[in-house]
């Protein structure tokens, strides 16, 4: 009995020491953060929930993944939508996805453009009934969005962000590998590695890459070789090398980063720009409440040296809980996860 008690006790004791090893770092709890940049920004209204962004240079648009998810967590769910924002300086936003699909909750999206010129936006949703789907859009005049088709594999389990590499293949980020009950908590206060990444290849999917702490990002290099996710409990960027014939991953290295990074952008330099949860207790206190503010970091990892500089911070409530930190010429879009606008920024991408 005694032996037992004493292994009861060293089991307990490595939890706790596994929880603060991991999670104290992972929360951001004793990060400094000050403003930056945030004052020269300007906020655009869109629809609540412009939780990802990603911009079509040769349009001048810039794609919004938008969804009411409070809306959602109050048992009211309403339908969601991509929006485009017009780059031209006007600001003017339409929605520009179509509601005669069915049922739509998008969360992360992405951007394909074929060596023809096609292109074609993905996007991920969330429907209350059916479970997790990826919707395929072929992206027309003016960037209006016109659906193809819908897709769901087993593999493709938690599904956060997706990232299309051709016509009908993408990969997905499933950013826990429990969705609920013991094991769930388990797995995020433990900080465990559990999540992954899942390819479709067109015809069926299949698990591509494990050991992420949270997987949620994921872009990848304009040559197609590179794939990178985000770990947001683990923070940091998983690079990944890819074989462009079988989609097959192979870990190469991780970076270090000062936050908990949320979606990826890639920029025109090659470099990523990452929005964050640089408190990960302050964004937990906005989920349940909308006032309490939660601050919102851009940064910018150059993934050759593994260099992070942080590009915008907001500590005020202007936007809280940043998810994406879009970069095109000398704009930036930042979304969020909960709020009805983006902030639009001057940046300079090849800083």
């Amino acid at each position: 009995m005694i032996w037992f008690l004493r292994l009861t006790g060293l089991i307990a004791l490595a939890i706790v020491g596994w929880m603060v090893w991991n999670l104290v770092p992972a929360s951001g709890v004793f990060a400094g953060l000050k403003p930056k940049l945030i004052d020269d920004c300007g906020a655009v209204a869109v629809f609540p929930g412009t939780e990802d962004v990603t911009i079509d240079p040769e349009l001048q648009v810039a794609f919004i993944s938008a969804d009411d998810r409070r809306a959602t967590l109050a048992g009211a769910p309403v339908q969601g939508g991509v929006y485009a924002l017009r780059l031209d300086g006007s600001d003017r936003v339409s929605k520009v996805s179509p509601d005669s699909f069915g049922e739509f909750h998008p969360h992360g999206i992405s951007l394909w453009r074929g060596d023809d010129g096609r292109k074609r936006l993905f996007a991920i949703n969330h429907t209350i009934n059916e479970g997790d789907k990826v919707e395929i859009f072929d992206v027309g005049t003016g960037g209006a969005l016109m659906h193809v088709e819908t897709v769901s594999f087993p593999a493709m389990s938690s599904p956060n962000d997706v990232l299309g590499v051709g016509p009908r293949s993408f990969y997905v980020t499933n950013d826990k590998a429990f969705k609920q009950g013991f094991m769930a908590q388990v797995e995020a206060y433990l900080a465990l590695p559990l999540a992954s990444l899942a390819y479709f290849d067109g015809q069926g999917g299949k698990i591509a890459a494990r050991g992420l702490a949270y997987a949620n990002g994921v872009n990848m290099s304009a040559d197609g070789a590179t794939v990178y996710a985000t770990a947001f409990l683990g923070r940091q960027v998983v690079v990944y090398d890819r074989d462009l014939a079988t989609g097959a991953l192979t870990r190469k290295k991780s970076i270090r980063v000062n936050t908990g990074p949320d979606n990826v952008e890639v920029a025109s330099d090659g470099a990523l720009w990452i929005a964050g949860h640089p408190k990960v207790f302050d964004f937990l206190k906005h989920v349940k409440d909308p006032s309490h503010v939660a601050p919102s970091q851009v940064i910018r990892v150059n993934p050759q040296s593994g260099t992070v500089e942080d590009m915008l911070i907001d500590t005020g409530g202007t936007i809280n809980a940043s998810s994406v930190g879009a970069v095109w010429d000398d704009t930036l879009i930042v979304g969020s996860v909960f709020d009805d606008h983006v902030m639009v920024c001057p940046s300079h991408e090849h800083s």
